[in-house]
C-alpha cells in the first residue's frame, strides 16, 4: 500500500510540483491550499507524512505545526517543513515547534526526496 503524503501549500506552483513529484514516486497524494483546512484534512486523509509551508495566507504553518503536535491522534504523524524565509535560529524555531525535518526554498529534487524517504 502507497504512502499517504498530506502537502500544505498555498503556491499553486509549489503545490503542484510536490504533488507530482511525489505521485511519479508512488506516493498518495493529498495537496491542501489553504492552511485553515490542514488540520480537518489530516483528521481524514490520516497521511504518513504532511509537507508543511511555513508561510500560509490566514494561518501560520509554524501555529499549524504546533497544533498537530499537540494533538494525541496526530502527534505522531512526522511533519517536513518547507520555507522560503530561512533565516536564522528558524530551524531551531521550527524544529521546537515539532517538525521533524527541514528545507529551504527553493528545493531541489534530490534533497526533497531524500527528506520525505527519511520522514517516512
Amino acid at each position: 500500500m502507497a504512502k499517504r503524503i498530506l502537502v500544505v501549500e498555498d503556491n499553486d506552483l509549489n503545490r503542484k510540483l510536490f504533488c507530482d513529484l511525489l505521485r511519479a514516486n508512488g506516493f498518495e497524494v493529498e495537496p491542501v491550499a489553504d492552511g485553515r483546512e490542514a488540520i480537518d484534512k489530516t483528521r481524514l486523509f490520516m497521511p504518513d507524512l504532511v509537507i508543511m509551508d511555513i508561510q500560509l495566507p490566514h494561518v501560520s504553518g509554524m501555529d499549524l505545526i504546533i497544533a498537530l503536535k499537540t494533538d494525541a491522534e496526530l502527534a505522531p504523524i512526522p511533519i517536513l517543513a518547507v520555507t522560503a524565509y530561512a533565516g536564522k535560529g528558524d530551524e531551531d524555531a521550527i524544529r521546537d515547534a515539532g517538525a521533524e525535518g527541514y528545507l529551504a526554498k527553493p528545493v531541489s529534487i534530490g534533497p526533497f526526496m531524500v527528506a520525505v524517504n527519511k520522514l517516512l
